[in-house]
């Protein structure tokens, strides 16, 4: 079976919309990385010139090549990454190998056989 990986950075109060959608789409879970730290083109100054950063998610997904397309499309929706500079991103990368997953793919064949 392939696999694909999508990673997600988004701000921490999309994580469980994202989380949703992607498995409504698909994903059968997915890793979370909390309190992640990313920059911008410009960088946010707040009181006394402070740089605000708020805390982001890195969202693990791992999902088989053929669900993939549809589980991105569903994280680029529920996180709302293209609306503005600041809203998050997500990536999709080709996985060569994967382990420890005979299980989940048992599961996955009995609830949506390949076609």
């Amino acid at each position: 079976m392939k696999f694909k990986l999508i990673m997600a950075f988004v701000d921490e109060d999309k994580t469980q919309s994202l989380m949703a959608a992607s498995r409504a789409a698909g994903a059968t879970g997915a890793t979370v990385i909390k309190n992640a730290r990313g920059q911008g083109l410009a960088k946010p100054l707040g009181i006394f010139g402070f740089e605000i950063m708020s805390p982001r998610d890195v969202v693990l997904i791992l999902v088989e090549s053929r669900r993939a397309d549809k589980v991105l499309t569903a994280v680029l929706e529920a996180g709302k990454l293209d609306e503005t500079l600041d809203t998050g991103l997500a990536l999709m990368i080709d996985v060569e190998q994967a382990v420890g997953l005979t299980e989940h793919i048992k599961k996955l064949a009995e609830v949506n056989p390949p076609d």
